[in-house]
């Protein structure tokens, strides 16, 4: 069973995925591995119950984490004015994405010189275009999940634009732009499992989460709450969710749990696998970036209303309408969005 699940995954897609969430496998453990691109790709460096609609565990004095972010604003401060001071080949935003998330941040192998394309990597074109007056103008760092938030910290990156849910635990750790995409955690599993969704047949089943995910956070917060019953095991973490995919091909684990977006491009890739039940949660994507970048945050909050009003819709129907459906109303981020952080 185990072989011919993984053998009906290098079909088609699913083939160029398998093989690809099998490298990012490899890959995973080798962490800024360089790699340069032209036509301003600068260096990737390789290293993100019955339960009821909620949000992601959090800090029980931290609500509504989506609207904690600052007022949009043109000004430059400190923050841009050193990305802007950037001399040469080296004046470029350098941002943290993924390359291996399908429809989102990837390198298509059919596309010649497989530059990196998706979802998200529009949105960090459109920012690098106003920050630096050129979309091109991107230094490409391909973060796994359990890097994202070290990689702003220690100054690897600018900010991080790679499906990243704001969560109150994250904000006390980075700050986050207004939301740019609305989702939740579901289930992915083969299509002849019995699992139905994230509820009683996951029991004595095997999940796999990455590392430091919304996933893996709100797994360990129902169990303790006991929302998840207790036989369900999920000891399986990886360090990047992609790599989640390949347990499952493999058939070391039952499930994934994973941000629902996400998990319908991974269905894509692979015709065995399908989204079990409705999402468990309601989250939001933000772009991530140190907490003193006030200047920068508000740049991003004020280029995000200006995108969601033109390019937003363009990029979705683009990269996911294939995926999530045509009706992008679901997926839409809070309009008017709301900026509740005063400093």
């Amino acid at each position: 069973m185990r072989v011919r699940r993984v053998r009906a995954g290098l079909k088609g897609w699913g083939g160029v995925g398998a093989m690809a969430a099998v490298c990012a496998l490899a890959l995973a453990f080798v962490l800024l591995l360089p790699w340069t691109q032209s036509h301003g790709e600068g260096g990737t460096d390789q290293g993100g119950q019955g339960a009821a609609e909620g949000s992601p565990a959090a800090d029980a004095t931290c609500t509504a984490p989506e609207k904690q972010t600052l007022a949009p604003s043109t000004a430059d401060g400190t923050t841009i004015a050193a990305i802007k001071a950037r001399q040469g080949e080296k004046r470029k935003l350098i941002v943290g994405v993924d390359q291996n998330s399908y429809r989102w941040g990837y390198r298509d192998p059919n596309n010649t010189g497989a530059e990196l394309e998706g979802f998200d990597i529009d949105l960090v074109h459109r920012i690098a275009q106003d920050i630096l007056g050129d979309r091109n103008a991107v230094q490409f760092k391909a973060i796994p999940t359990n890097q994202r938030i070290p990689a702003i910290q220690e100054g690897r990156v600018d900010m991080i634009v790679r499906t990243m849910t704001i969560s109150c635990t994250r904000l006390d750790e980075v700050a986050f732009s207004a939301p740019y995409f609305k989702t939740g955690q579901q289930v992915l599993a083969p299509k002849s499992s019995t699992i139905t969704g994230y509820n009683d047949t996951l029991a004595k089943k095997k999940v796999c989460t990455a590392t430091g995910s919304t996933a893996n956070t709100q797994l360990d917060e129902d169990k303790k709450a006991n929302k998840l019953a207790s036989t369900v095991d999920i000891s399986t973490t990886v360090p990047n969710q992609l790599d989640c995919l390949v347990r499952l091909q493999l058939g070391e684990v039952d499930a994934v749990v994973t941000d629902g977006a996400l998990a319908a491009s991974q269905a894509a890739q692979d015709p065995t696998v399908e989204l079990k039940g409705a999402p468990f949660t309601t989250e939001y994507y933000g772009v991530a970036m140190k907490k003193d970048a006030s200047d920068l945050v508000r740049r991003v909050n004020q280029i995000l209303v200006e995108y969601r009003a033109s390019g937003w819709q363009t990029s979705y129907d683009k990269w996911l309408s294939a995926t999530l459906g045509t009706d992008a109303a679901k997926s839409q981020p809070p309009t008017p969005p709301q900026y509740l952080r005063t400093s």
